[in-house]
């Protein structure tokens, strides 16, 4: 025999790009998603897990196509993922980032057929500045706050929030130890809340910082974090404050501290920690 045969066990997934699906229009700007879903020939009309991906850019204009790639990966796996385009800090000040991950959501739950999306199982995901937006549209999933009402029949809430490495609170003095004068008006943190000084203008900090959505009597969606012990970024520190506030209030959170790792990086993307997330996604679907 001059040839092998090999059997397929019928569990291989392929899986299909849809870029740049426009979600909704704000201040003139078509925001778009890149979709990523599963595909198999051989098991036509299968429901997935959804993870909505925000992707970290200093809330500046993001690169949604940076972790295409990435989350193919973790798609074949048996997810639908969606990267977040939300208007950037130069377009419109915060909550508009929130809102805009909320609106993502429920835009996705909406078209739920389309996309082969379970609803009921629906994850936030993000990693730095991303981190911060997702992990505040998932605190604050079941408020009506941060919020718009845009598809407003459909829910913007979340089974989990998956955290990397990212910023809580930009009031912290030394949660940026890379920057030189941190959280001044032209600052990326100052940006955020309009061009303005973080220290002149708490009021406008305040409803920024994560830990303020926290407290013992309010539901929130389990939590999932990782953070590269060397960041030169965004302090490690950041994710401690906003694990220990989780924890001291009873809620449900696992924190990964990634040895060695700085901001960001394959340690992130390793299949170690992609089986993290995955079990992660399995206990709370």
């Amino acid at each position: 025999t001059l040839f092998r045969s090999i059997v397929p066990s019928g569990n291989e997934t392929d899986c299909i790009y849809h870029n740049d699906v426009t979600y909704v229009t704000r201040d003139g700007v078509e925001l778009k998603l890149q979709i990523i879903t599963p595909f198999n020939l051989m098991k036509q009309g299968e429901r997935f897990p959804l993870v909505v991906f925000v992707q970290g850019s200093a809330w500046f204009k993001q690169n949604c196509y940076m972790n295409v790639p990435q989350l193919a990966r973790f798609t074949q796996r048996g997810y639908v993922a969606a990267i977040v385009e939300y208007r950037h800090s130069g377009i419109k000040p915060f909550p508009a980032q929130v809102q805009d991950a909320k609106t993502a959501v429920r835009f996705l739950r909406k078209n739920a057929d389309k996309y082969g999306i379970n609803p009921d199982q629906v994850f936030i995901w993000g990693d730095s500045s991303g981190g911060h937006t997702a992990v505040l549209a998932g605190l604050t999933c079941n408020d009506n706050i941060l919020d718009t009402e845009d598809y407003k029949e459909f829910s913007c809430s979340v089974k989990g929030i998956i955290d990397y490495y990212g910023v809580t609170d930009i009031t912290d003095p030394e949660g940026f130890p890379g920057a030189i004068m941190p959280q001044k008006a032209d600052t990326p943190e100052g940006k955020l809340i309009g061009g303005y000084d973080i220290n002149e203008h708490p009021e406008l900090a305040a409803p920024t910082v994560a830990m303020n959505y926290i407290s013992e009597d309010k539901e929130i969606p389990p939590v999932l974090i990782f953070h590269g012990t060397q960041d030169k970024l965004v302090s490690f520190g950041q994710s401690v404050k906003l694990y220990e506030k989780l924890v001291s209030c009873g809620k449900k959170v696992d924190f990964y501290a990634i040895k060695d790792a700085d901001h960001g990086g394959p340690a992130f993307w390793s299949n170690e920690v992609l089986d993290i997330v995955e079990r992660f996604i399995n206990e709370n679907k």
